[in-house]
């Protein structure tokens, strides 16, 4: 099953960033996952697999995508 991720989600992750933080912002969205700590506020990439083993919670959810817009 594949998890439903938008942009704009804030996550916590299941480890912690070098800065001390465990929370993230989802910022860019395809075969990889842009995330931005939200202690440092440093980018990373992660494959769409590793993201989604290592998600814990998600602390917001970003606006919905509206199908019919399209």
């Amino acid at each position: 099953m594949v998890l439903e991720v938008r942009l704009g989600d804030h996550v916590r992750l299941r480890k912690q960033h070098p800065c001390g933080g465990y929370d993230w912002e989802v910022v860019r969205l395809g075969a990889d996952i842009g995330i931005r700590c939200l202690g440092c506020r440093r980018r990373v990439l992660l494959e769409r697999s590793t993201f989604e083993k290592r998600v814990k919670t998600f602390l917001s959810r970003g606006p919905a995508e509206d199908s019919a817009e399209r």
